[in-house]
């Protein structure tokens, strides 16, 4: 006599969870036999997975392997003084004879973020580890103090920033770009 109900449950289950493990198993293994002697930090491979029905393939996908890369080598570390440089020339070639403004100032404060963004994404080159945030603050110098302070999760080993200030007779600019190591 044949047993139905909950005795056939777990046997359905248990071939679905065979058919996915070997699926997975064998896209583990293309990962891994596609490199095999690659001296490259950065690999990828083509898989295809049959198991995932209903949805289109559009094409190979792409799966890139992990590094393991938890330090930046010596030539790879953050240029703090250059980085300072690019802030110092960027606000002397945009500030050197400007009024303050309070909406020319918000265009300004934009267009000098991205401006030292690419400069220093270009120091650094495209083989980079480093997430970059850059912080410009302009405001009307009016005989007030000011001071700007920021927080974030930081690393001292690894992590870095720069700063530079910039004053003259009608605005003050301060410019800060953190250099965060991403592993």
């Amino acid at each position: 006599m044949r047993r139905t109900g909950r005795d056939e449950v777990p046997r359905i289950a248990t071939t679905v969870g065979r058919r996915r493990f070997r699926n997975a198993i064998r896209r583990v293994s293309t990962m891994n036999l596609h490199n095999i002697g690659s001296t490259s930090s950065l690999s990828h491979s083509t898989t295809y997975c049959p198991s995932e029905a209903g949805q289109e393939n559009k094409g190979p996908q792409i799966v890139y392997e992990n590094t393991y890369q938890l330090a930046p080598k010596d030539s790879q570390k953050f240029p703090t003084k250059k980085a300072e440089d690019i802030i110092k020339n960027t606000f002397l070639t945009h500030l050197l004879d400007s009024k303050y403004n309070s909406d020319n100032c918000k265009n300004l404060t934009a267009q000098i973020t991205e401006t030292i963004k690419t400069q220093v994404k270009a120091e650094l080159g495209s083989n980079n580890r480093y997430k970059i945030v850059v912080l410009v603050i302009i405001g009307s110098n009016e005989g007030q103090g000011a001071r700007v302070a920021s927080r974030c999760l930081w690393y001292p080993k690894y992590d870095r920033f720069a700063q530079f200030e910039y004053h003259n007779e009608s605005l003050f600019a301060v410019g800060i770009v953190y250099g965060v190591y991403y592993e």
